[in-house]
């Protein structure tokens, strides 16, 4: 299984981006997907994550009314709109696709397979 994340860049606080995630593979069969974002000097956290059947969405609440994460099924696609942006935001976001059994979407020991990050930067 292959993912592959894009869509970080540069913006000014309050500006928008998104970011997408595809996913490949002959033996895909992730239950959900999700973000967690890694800022300099700091341990990776969670950000959001969707469950692929019943779109199912789960937040970290510092990006709860900001941040919309979607998916497109037909696609194996996973998208996170990211409005209202703070410099806090910074971070490296990464992707990842995991499994109920291997627990909550939320933790990290959730994720089996990750992608590589994408770099998201705000400027104040």
């Amino acid at each position: 299984v292959q993912l592959q994340a894009s869509g970080g860049g540069l913006v000014q606080a309050g500006g928008s981006l998104r970011l997408s995630c595809a996913a490949s593979g002959r033996t895909f069969n992730g239950n959900f997907m999700g973000w967690f974002r890694q800022a300099p000097g700091k341990e990776r956290e969670f950000a959001a994550a969707i469950s692929w059947i019943g779109g199912r969405t789960y937040y970290v609440d510092s990006v709860k009314g900001r941040f919309t994460i979607s998916r497109d099924n037909a696609k194996n696609t996973m998208y996170l709109q990211m409005n209202s942006l703070k410099p806090e935001d910074t971070a490296v976001y990464y992707c990842a696709s995991g499994l109920y059994a291997l627990g909550s979407p939320r933790n990290s020991d959730a994720y089996n397979y990750w992608g590589q990050g994408t770099l998201v930067t705000v400027s104040s």
